[in-house]
């Protein structure tokens, strides 16, 4: 079993790990660097994963540190807001597209518009 110390530091180091893919996470959406944006994204995750897995335990064995309960409720405001960052941007692109290219049948009455076209010059022929 882990001393209390060793807990503390492996909470500490989780937690880090867990900061610096948020860190790492923001700057590559800043540069919008799509490729880095995914694989922050990823380690993100797996760094998640990890801090909730040993928060669970630590918190079973005992108390956690308020430090690193504080650090953790501010890591995780931050993944809130990187997520509500993420939705305005999808949301302001799917507007954007819906502009560009709408999804009601313009298709159809183009088509029909350049069949009438070809018939009325079908017939003047």
């Amino acid at each position: 079993m882990q001393t209390t110390t060793g807990a503390g530091l492996e909470l500490e180091t989780t937690l880090s790990a867990v900061e610096s893919q948020l860190s790492s996470l923001g700057d590559s959406l800043r540069a919008n660097d799509m490729t880095a944006v995914d694989h922050h994204a990823t380690e993100l995750h797996r760094a998640l994963a990890r801090a909730v897995d040993h928060f669970t335990h630590a918190a079973r064995s005992g108390p956690v540190p308020p430090a690193l309960r504080d650090r953790l409720m501010r890591a995780s405001g931050l993944v809130a807001s990187q997520r509500e960052s993420l939705a305005r941007a999808t949301a302001a692109l799917d507007r954007a597209i819906d502009v560009l290219m709408p999804r009601s049948a313009p298709a159809s009455v183009y088509g029909a518009g350049n069949n009438d076209r070809g018939s009325r010059t079908n017939l003047q022929a």
